[in-house]
């Protein structure tokens, strides 16, 4: 733990009292969407939607927070934000305002999450970049237990008092963008680069970029492709028969495995490489994509998403400790943001694709085409070949 300094210690309590806020409504998300008439395939265009602007704003953001030399500005900002959009889900029904909201919520994330990263990284060395993150990964999940508990809590007492819920995630959220309060600016000199600063000219990164950075995105944008929003494993969870509560009990037990092997997975990585732990994570969801396609009872479900969450806690950090290896510090922000930039592409093709195979085919071949490319993308970083020694 001395590896942990102060200032992560404060983002990783930033994130709980967000993901608190967040994943009190994650879990009912599908189950509201459809309480107020969203098909599948409507929820799965608003997913891929809302992750698509938090992609493309991660990398503008990233870029901006590195031309400026400033990291705390674009993180409270983004939670800020996120936090105020809570309630307007709650309180509008239509699609439009509920667009809205997912689009606000999602730009909050892709403002903060390249300076956020970016901080996480100037607190370790390359050795422990899998502790730090991982470390900051396990509070932030922690969060995702706390917040659909207490979802389960109060729909226990008031069931299907969806929109209550919306109003009660604004308090953490709020609490969380206080705490950003605590963080130090560390003085870093601004990069001066003679170039417009938009939306399409962070992909600009990409030109430029380590040749072993391009490798590695490449293969993660292949996986992208096809890892759907999780609400599609929720809403398959409800098609066989589960009550809500039991839907949001599942989610509950995947992200308390999550929080609970993030820091472990961590700094395994550390000691047996970053990229060793990014393909045993990437055969687990394979795994867990096929057996879903299969599974009929609570069994089945309970063990699918443990090993959902070993997947979770081992690749999530690690992804993103293996892309600060590879490049310099001052394009830490830039490079999460353009890789995040052209996931979101991906994300936006993912839930897509995924609500109409889903529609047309049924949810068994949706499941196997991921699990199928998803081992796929395994074997390509099995062979591949990264020069930074670190990993």
């Amino acid at each position: 733990m001395k590896k942990i300094t102060k200032a992560v210690w404060i983002l990783s309590f930033i994130s709980l009292f967000t993901d608190v806020s967040s994943e009190m409504l994650y879990p009912i998300m599908p189950l509201y969407l459809k309480s107020i008439g969203f098909s599948v395939v409507l929820i799965g265009v608003l997913e891929g939607f809302a992750e698509a602007i938090a992609g493309l704003s991660k990398g503008y953001f990233g870029k901006l927070s590195d031309l400026n030399g400033k990291r705390v500005p674009f993180v409270q900002f983004g939670y800020l934000l996120s936090a105020i959009s809570k309630p307007i889900m709650g309180f509008f029904t239509f699609p439009f305002w509920i667009f809205l909201s997912r689009t606000m919520d999602r730009l909050g994330k892709g403002i903060r999450t390249g300076a956020r990263d970016a901080l996480l990284s100037d607190e370790a060395t390359p050795e422990t970049k899998g502790t730090v993150f991982g470390f900051h990964r396990s509070m932030d999940t922690l969060g995702a237990v706390l917040g659909p508990t207490f979802a389960l809590i109060f729909l226990h007492f008031y069931p299907e008092n969806y929109s209550a819920l919306f109003f009660i995630a604004a308090i953490p959220g709020l609490s969380a963008f206080l705490i950003s309060g605590l963080l130090k600016e560390k003085k870093k000199e601004k990069l001066v680069i003679q170039e417009d600063s938009n939306f399409l000219s962070s992909f600009l990164y990409w030109k430029n970029a380590p040749i072993s950075y391009k490798k590695l995105v490449i293969g993660l944008l292949v996986f992208g492709l096809v890892n759907s929003s999780d609400l599609f494993l929720l809403l398959m969870v409800k098609a066989k028969g589960l009550e809500d509560s039991q839907v949001i009990g599942i989610y509950i037990f995947y992200n308390l495995v999550y929080a609970l092997f993030s820091l472990p997975a961590g700094i395994l990585a550390d000691k047996v490489g970053l990229k060793p732990s990014l393909v045993f994570g990437l055969f687990v969801f394979a795994f867990v994509y096929g057996g879903m396609a299969f599974a009929e009872n609570k069994i089945h479900f309970y063990s699918l998403f443990f090993l959902y969450g070993i997947y979770a806690a081992s690749t999530e950090g690690t992804s993103k400790a293996l892309i600060t290896n590879i490049i310099p510090k001052t394009d830490s922000a830039s490079a999460i943001g353009t890789f995040a930039g052209l996931n979101s592409i991906a994300a936006l093709i993912a839930s897509n694709l995924g609500g109409l195979i889903w529609f047309y085919s049924g949810p068994k071949s949706m499941f196997l085409m991921t699990a199928l490319v998803s081992i796929t993308v395994s074997f390509y970083f099995i062979r591949l070949t990264l020069k930074n020694s670190e990993i």
